[in-house]
């Protein structure tokens, strides 16, 4: 199976318009030289760009969705789209972005390769502290899997990846690749290959982490955008700046190596609360 992480520059002085375009090119490029292609979080407005998520928030099926439904058709790849700032539908029935916890929500779109919608998945663990993503955003409350002809794929969105419990719940769900988009700060940078090697090494599964390129208001970003075997070796690591990176990896591989190391059939559930000190 091959595929393509696209490592997007996201920066100021280009429109939204003007990437959705760019970026439903370089998915078209894809045709034929992948099968699974990857956009990173919210490339669209930029993950720290925290004044206009409300402003650059869509509905679900919004412009971006149609671009991206449309690109993955032309390519004919499976495309998990990044994420968008999602614009949920009030319980009125209209769409609004009102009041701080939305009803915004930070979300990854998955398509087929004939463009029809394959799953979205709103982000659980938002990023800022109360402030910024935590408190503008709403936290999704699924997990979200997908099954593609090779493999079972899990979504996380960037700040997830710090959060082991998430992946092991998309394993016990039946997930074999680990997809994470993500705009991860330059000053983290270390962090972000730490923490994906270890996602992949303790789910014993393959881990595709797409993360941005440029700066997101003011926030320069790390790229490197890596993908990482069920073993913890990395197959390919992007570079900073805007890349495809293109990677052939073997999903069969999770069920070889689960078998000959099954170290998540040791896992103990359950454990008892901490006991009194004396």
């Amino acid at each position: 199976m091959r595929a393509s992480l696209i490592q997007i520059a996201v920066e100021e002085g280009e429109s939204v318009e003007a990437r959705r375009l760019r970026v439903a090119g370089l998915v078209r490029e894809q045709a034929g030289a992948a099968d699974l292609v990857v956009l990173p979080e919210l490339w669209t407005t930029g993950a720290f760009a925290y004044e206009d998520f409300g402003s650059g928030a869509e509905p679900l099926e919004g412009p971006t969705y149609e671009a991206m439904a449309k690109a993955a058709s032309d390519a004919g790849v499976w495309l998990h789209a990044g994420s968008i700032p999602e614009r949920a539908p009030s319980p009125s029935g209209s769409a609004t972005g009102e009041g701080p916890l939305g009803p915004l929500y930070n979300t990854s779109l998955v398509f087929s390769p004939s463009g029809e919608p394959a799953a979205a998945y709103r982000k659980i663990h938002r990023f800022g502290f109360d402030k910024g993503e935590a408190v503008l955003m709403g936290a999704g409350d699924e997990l979200v899997t997908v099954r593609l002809p090779e493999t079972t794929v899990g979504l996380a969105t960037c700040y997830d990846l710090r959060f082991p419990e998430l992946f092991r719940g998309l394993v016990d769900a039946g997930a074999e690749t680990l997809v994470i988009p993500a705009g991860w700060p330059e000053r983290r940078r270390a962090h972000w290959t730490l923490l994906a090697r270890a996602r992949a090494v303790e789910n014993q599964a393959f881990v595709l982490a797409c993360g941005t390129a440029g700066t997101h208001a003011g926030v320069p970003q790390a790229g490197h955008s890596i993908v990482v075997d069920p073993w913890g070796e990395v197959l390919a690591e992007a570079g900073p700046g805007e890349e495809v990176l293109t990677v052939d990896f073997d999903p069969s591989r999770v069920a070889a190596i689960r078998e000959q190391f099954p170290a998540l059939k040791d896992r103990v559930l359950g454990l008892p609360a901490p006991g009194r000190r004396t």
